[in-house]
């Protein structure tokens, strides 16, 4: 006979194991365009299956099952409709995560199934899916271009104001570096008028990024500049902003860019690592979980990681960046002004 302990622990560690089906329901969810076709209203699981060439009975099913973690709901008559969680999966809504839930039930969801890969070799899974560990697929695949970068511009969205409010950017050549379509760019100039921007990223990204500022009404204060910050990053700005550039590259290659940073910046610049830190020990908490997937994900996509302040004060003193100050955002980031 097992306790009862025994068979709540059970049961727990079952529901974790079992947690990863939401994530391919949203992955569906979102690839047939669901959420978007029930933007005008309820409709039935037939309509909807006509509309998105799917097998009705199989979709009642997923549509039932959706409405079991409330991402849509079955009305009294039989037609479905997005709840305001579900409202998320579309693709013109304010904090949208329709572009993530493709990129993690997609190509994420490919390079996890081979985290035993990564955790014998401490190297990145996604060669095995890609054929490269880092982002030169993009390049060869404009959808999954525009998935990732859009994905990115989502979930910049959900910190950034914080992220500007936390700093001066007034009266600074701002530049954002590896910054995609330049979602944090567009916060800093829309709040900071004075500021005006330049956004460095590889071509698949600065091919849309403009169209994508145009939109905020800022397109104007910004150049566009396509390189490869390993090699080099333009001179001229004030600010170097990195966020969430670092955590996705070994030592090594994390290294190579802040030299390459370095050697752009002039006296009395300054650069803004803006990152998550991990503590030094995780505990069974929310925050721990976000974070631990977080590296986890770094490790089997990019074999990278999240890194402690520790850990990013030994990578900024090796590009001999100092005068590292740390500030809070009041999100999952933090801030470090690093100085020559």
């Amino acid at each position: 006979m097992t306790s009862q302990d025994d068979e709540q622990a059970a049961r727990q560690l079952l529901d974790l194991i079992n947690a990863s089906w939401v994530a391919q329901a949203c992955y569906v969810t979102a690839h047939l365009g669901l959420a978007d076709l029930l933007a005008t209203g309820p409709r039935t699981a037939e309509d909807l299956a006509a509309a998105t060439g799917t097998d009705a009975p199989a979709l009642r099913r997923l549509l039932g099952a959706l409405g079991s973690v409330d991402i849509c709901r079955q009305r009294s008559d039989g037609a479905f409709e997005m709840t305001q969680l579900g409202e998320r999966l579309r693709r013109d809504v304010p904090c949208s995560m329709r572009a993530w839930a493709l990129l993690w039930g997609g190509e994420a969801w490919q390079v996890w199934a081979n985290l035993l890969h990564s955790i014998k070799t401490g190297t990145s899974a996604r060669a095995l899916i890609t054929g490269g560990s880092g982002f030169e697929h993009l390049e060869r695949d404009p959808a999954a271009a525009e998935i990732f970068n859009q994905a990115m511009v989502d979930l910049t969205g959900l910190a950034a104001l914080q992220i500007v409010r936390a700093y001066d950017f007034a009266g600074q050549r701002v530049m954002d570096v590896g910054g995609g379509y330049g979602e944090l760019l567009a916060h800093i100039l829309s709040g900071y008028p004075t500021a005006r921007g330049v956004l460095f990223d590889m071509p698949h990204a600065i091919s849309k990024a403009r169209a994508h500022l145009d939109r905020r009404g800022v397109a104007d204060r910004c150049e566009f500049v396509s390189g490869d910050f390993f090699t080099s990053v333009p001179a001229g700005s004030d600010l170097y902003v990195l966020k969430t550039v670092i955590h996705d590259w070994p030592d090594e290659q994390a290294r190579e860019i802040l030299h390459a940073c370095r050697r752009a910046m002039r006296p009395g610049t300054r650069m803004l690592i803006i990152e998550r830190l991990m503590p030094e020990r995780l505990e069974p908490s929310a925050a721990s979980r976000s974070l631990a997937r977080l590296d986890l994900h770094m490790l089997v996509a990019l074999g990278a990681q999240e890194r402690t302040m520790k850990e990013m004060l030994a990578l900024l003193a090796a590009a001999d960046f100092q005068q590292v100050r740390r500030l809070e955002t009041g999100s999952e980031f933090q801030i470090l002004e690093a100085q020559l």
